[in-house]
C-alpha cells in the first residue's frame, strides 16, 4: 500500500501529531458542541504543542534537509504560538478576522506545495485553509455561524493528521490504492 505519510520520518509523524492535536482542541472549541469549552481554552495547547512543538520539529527537518516539511511546520508553529499568546490580549473582532485570513493564505500556500507530496498532506492544509477563511470571515461579518463551520472543519482536519500519525507509527495506509482501468473495485463487507 502506498503511504503519503512516511513510516520512518520522525518529524513528520512528530508534526502531524503536534498538528493534529492542536487543530482538534483549537476545532472543538470553535464548535460550541461541549458546554463551556471555546478555542481560546485551547491556547495552552496550541503555544506550546502547536507552537513550540511545532517550531521545533520545523527546525530539526529543515536541518534535516526536508524543506517543505520544514517551512510548513515552523510557520504553522509560529502561527499557533503567536494565536496562543494572543488569545485574550484585547483584540477587535475585525483584528482577528484580518489574522486569521493572513494566515489563510500561509495554510493556501501550503496546500499549494504539498501538490507533490501526496493527497494526504494537501487535504490537511486544504482544510485548514478553508477552515481559516471561515473563522477569519466570521469574525469580520461578525457571524458566528461562520466561525461554527470554520471549527468543525478544523477539527476534521485535526483529525485528518492525528490519522496522519497515527498511521505512520502503525504502518496503517494513508492512500488509497489505485486500480487499473478496468479492474473491478474490491468487495467490501
Amino acid at each position: 500500500m502506498d503511504n503519503d505519510v512516511a513510516a520512518g520520518n520522525t518529524s513528520s509523524t512528530l508534526g502531524h501529531l503536534a498538528l493534529g492535536l492542536t487543530l482538534l482542541a483549537f476545532g472543538l472549541g470553535g464548535t460550541g458542541v461541549i458546554d463551556n469549552v471555546a478555542a481560546t481554552d485551547a491556547a495552552g495547547l496550541a503555544t506550546w504543542v502547536g507552537g513550540v512543538t511545532l517550531f521545533l520539529v520545523g527546525l530539526l527537518a529543515l536541518r534535516a534537509g526536508g524543506t517543505r516539511e520544514g517551512t510548513a511546520y515552523t510557520a504553522l508553529g509560529a502561527f499557533w504560538f503567536t494565536w496562543g499568546t494572543a488569545v485574550g490580549g484585547g483584540a477587535s473582532a475585525d483584528a482577528v478576522g484580518v489574522f486569521l485570513l493572513l494566515w489563510a493564505l500561509l495554510a493556501l500556500t501550503l496546500t499549494l506545495a504539498a501538490s507533490g507530496g501526496g493527497l494526504f498532506g494537501q487535504g490537511v492544509y486544504g482544510l485548514l485553509f478553508v477552515a481559516l477563511l471561515l473563522l477569519g470571515t466570521g469574525a469580520l461579518a461578525d457571524n458566528g455561524g461562520l466561525g461554527k463551520a470554520g471549527g468543525w472543519i478544523a477539527a476534521v482536519a485535526g483529525l485528518l493528521a492525528w490519522y496522519g500519525a497515527t498511521a505512520a507509527v502503525a504502518g496503517w495506509p494513508t492512500a488509497l490504492r489505485r486500480r487499473a482501468s478496468g479492474e473491478s473495485a474490491p468487495a467490501t463487507s
